[in-house]
């Protein structure tokens, strides 16, 4: 089965939950109307269901291949990336000035969810872009703005980050690659870097690598870091492809999914160095390095969501043809298994889960808009600390939400589902990279802690538990069973969240290690109850629609149904949470080393 684009529920939560109407009010963001936004998601579904999602079971089976220093990518891939490039869609978030379409985050956020969920594959290479785009636009000169921008954004480059050396995984400090300056502006590359995702292809001409390295007098540890521009090809003054740069791929990884995304090994400076140009002020590349990976761990969350949709709609249209055994409430013969309670409890989660991160994701987005877009410098930083205390929550969350959602997928296919021809198996194997890369779950869980609760003694997690309270109480004005419930779980689950942000802020200093063995579930408590949150709101916004005889009233009934589901059968796990993050930090340390 191919992928297509939940429209309508992206729509309901752009317009309704993330208030896409307060965003295009903003300055510079006045052409993001509901009707631009509607037009942009319409179009972008035609290309990704039409032309991205059909290469993806083919290009799982005949993944991107390395000989002689060359990748050659999947059959259909460089097609498809040019119709993409050509069709503006690298550009939809980016500044006009540089040949983008300068729409808000929160239209580009369904476009980006819409690419990965119809092909991961293909889709990585405009996300490493993404963030090579978004430093650059950040910590860029204005020449280095003026070479390489335009032709990023249009597709023509491509961009790549490159952190991870073989002794230095998510320590950076321990980065070895040096950077030689030559008299000139400068420098020279030598060294090692390993998961460089689409650090070598055939889908554009030239790719520019953002590479950290050390200078000969840097200090010591992640103090000591800079970041440089290495393009594969030179690049003239006239914009021109110049002679080849010495950063060659010695080979690429075989993987357990994701297999048709080149994983490159990089060298630089085997043939005499690798030129390449500073960005911004030495020994800042790791503030610089962050702006890529900030944009990169929010997207790989959408990659989350995006895969468990797929995932999902793969299940429930299995589902409904699949015939199997006699329905339990009686029947003349075998049903299709959709009848069956478990396989609804399952399709349920998997829906629920996937709703709830999609609408804490694009709420975010429309946030990271009024940080970037407001006129009051105040609200900018006011809502630029609630993006960043999200980011980790939707990097880690909805990753590990879409996990649980792919296993769930192949568990409904049942035996049919451990074999690789249903597509279900890929989705899992694709799906569990997501809990890796950009920071694997635990490093999100230790940001959440360390720099985005602790740093502000709770401030901006108090400041979202207030306004999840505001929405209980409207869930109180509410009459009927679904918004009860939804209250009853919604408060305790507020709750919990509180006094577990009491316990961080109370222990961090005094029992560090007590506070980081609840970290990881820290994080799945804050997704649980603020997807939950999102989830309540929308609720209360589809009975008002049901109540002026709005719109699609099975939509919205669907929408009450489903967050009940949430209620009940996830947030319902705050408490337990909560109780392990609180009390169960003895049992995570009880063993001494020797004893594992």
């Amino acid at each position: 089965m191919s992928y297509q684009a939940p429209l309508k529920d992206m729509q309901f939560v752009m317009n309704e939950l993330a208030n896409l109407a307060a965003v295009s009010a903003l300055p510079g963001c006045e052409d993001a109307t509901a009707e631009t936004a509607e037009a942009v998601l319409e179009e972008n579904a035609k290309f990704c269901s039409g032309v991205v999602a059909p290469l993806n079971h083919a290009a799982d089976k005949e993944p991107s291949s390395w000989s002689e220093g060359k990748v050659t990518t999947s059959k259909g891939f460089k097609e498809a990336f040019r119709q993409f490039a050509e069709a503006g869609w690298q550009g939809v978030q980016h500044p006009q000035e540089f040949g983008g379409q300068g729409l808000p985050k929160l239209v580009a956020t369904p476009c980006v969810e819409m690419l990965h969920g119809s092909n991961l594959s293909f889709a990585l290479v405009a996300l490493l872009t993404d963030g090579a785009i978004e430093a650059l636009l950040t910590a860029g000169s204005d020449e280095q703005k003026a070479t390489f921008l335009e032709p990023l954004i249009s597709g023509k480059w491509t961009g790549t980050m490159n952190l991870t050396e073989p002794q230095a995984g998510s320590d950076l400090a321990a980065v070895r690659t040096r950077a030689v300056p030559q008299g000139d502006g400068t420098y020279k590359i030598f060294g090692t870097k390993i998961f460089i995702t689409y650090g070598e292809h055939d889908m554009a001409e030239n790719i520019i690598h953002l590479v950290l390295a050390r200078t000969p007098d840097a200090p010591p540890g992640v103090k000591g870091i800079s970041l440089f521009i290495v393009p594969k090809f030179m690049v003239n003054k006239d914009g021109s492809l110049g002679e080849r740069n010495d950063a060659h791929c010695v080979s690429i990884e075989h993987k357990l999914g994701i297999k048709a995304s080149p994983t490159a090994v990089l060298q630089f400076g085997d043939n005499g160095g690798a030129i390449g140009t500073l960005v911004g002020e030495e020994n800042r590349g790791l503030e610089y390095m962050f702006i890529m990976m900030n944009a990169a761990r929010f997207g790989v969350g959408m990659q989350g969501v995006g895969l468990a949709e797929r995932a999902y709609q793969q299940a429930a249209t299995f589902a409904k043809e699949r015939v199997q055994s006699r329905d339990l409430a009686g029947s003349a013969g075998p049903v299709a298994i959709i009848n069956h309670p478990d396989v609804r409890r399952m399709l349920m989660s998997m829906r629920s889960q996937t709703e709830a991160a999609r609408a804490l994701a694009y709420v975010g987005a429309g946030i990271s808009d009024i940080a970037h877009f407001h006129a009051d410098e105040a609200v900018r930083a006011e809502n630029l600390a609630v993006y960043e205390y999200l980011v980790p929550i939707i990097k880690g969350w909805s990753t590990e939400m879409s996990e649980n959602v792919a296993r769930d997928g192949v568990q409904v296919h049942g035996g049919m589902g451990f074999i690789e021809e249903t597509g279900a198996a890929q989705h899992y194997r694709d799906a569990k990279i997501l809990t890796i890369y950009e920071g694997t779950t635990a490093i999100q869980a230790n940001d959440l802690v360390g720099r985005k609760t602790v740093r502000d003694g709770g401030k901006v997690a108090k400041g979202l538990i207030a306004q999840v309270r505001a929405t209980e109480a409207q869930l109180g004005d509410a009459s009927g069973a679904d918004f009860a419930a939804i209250r009853k779980q919604l408060a305790q689950g507020s709750a919990d969240l509180e006094a577990v942000v009491d316990f961080v802020l109370a222990n961090v200093k005094s029992d560090i290690k007590s506070v980081f063995a609840g970290s990881v579930l820290y994080l799945k408590l804050a997704g649980i109850v603020l997807g939950g949150w999102q989830m309540a709101r929308a609720a209360l916004i589809a009975q008002q629609k049901l109540d002026a005889g709005e719109g699609d009233a099975a939509f919205y009934k669907a929408k009450i149904a489903t967050a009940r589901f949430f209620a009940e059968h996830i947030l319902s796990q705050s408490t337990s949470l909560r109780t392990a993050i609180v009390d169960g930090a003895s049992g995570v340390l009880a063993l001494d080393v020797e004893q594992f």
